[in-house]
């Protein structure tokens, strides 16, 4: 990593700095636009982000993830998904950090090497956090209404979840 930093970043900026030179343009005022464009993006994004994280503490501190994981006991037993990953299931959409945290904590209270924790590793590997996508890439693009895209999103989700915990019974 070392390297990178201590010449390759350096040498990237030297490099981009002299094509700039080469085309007759101001490489400082470039970079001045371009810092200037990551701030906009950086405050149309700052809003949804504010909302989704909100919303997925109060759906943590209310106890609704526990009461959704009673809810959906007999619908993942039929499926052969373990009851235990549905905190998971529910997070993984919402939030990557706090996904990562529930699947830590199963694995390390369950093994790694167990269904529920091969199960884990794999869901986490193989879905994507729905609503922090589509509110940074929307609220960033200025689109309002998601359409078909959040209930294609979470349908694609729901595939990964139950093909993730196929994966690990078969390969576990």
């Amino acid at each position: 990593m070392a390297v990178v930093t201590d010449y390759f970043l350096p040498l990237l900026l030297l490099f981009a700095a002299l094509l700039c030179l080469r085309k007759h343009e101001d490489p400082y005022a470039l970079m001045l636009d371009g810092g200037k464009d990551g701030l906009l993006l950086t405050v149309s994004i700052l809003p949804p982000l504010v909302v989704l994280l909100s919303a997925f503490e109060l759906l943590r501190s209310s106890g609704a993830l526990e009461a959704l994981t009673t809810i959906l006991r007999p619908a993942t037993d039929m499926l052969g998904i373990p009851a235990e990953v549905v905190p998971l299931m529910l997070i993984r959409p919402l939030s990557g950090s706090a996904a990562l945290a529930v699947g830590a904590d199963l694995m390390a209270f369950y093994g790694p090497d167990s269904r529920i924790g091969l199960c884990s590793a794999v869901l986490l590997g193989s879905t994507e956090t729905t609503f922090y996508t589509i509110s940074v890439y929307f609220g960033a693009a200025g689109i309002r209404k998601t359409r078909y895209a959040l209930p294609a999103a979470l349908l694609a989700d729901l595939t990964g979840f139950f093909i993730a915990c196929l994966t690990a019974r078969f390969f576990g």
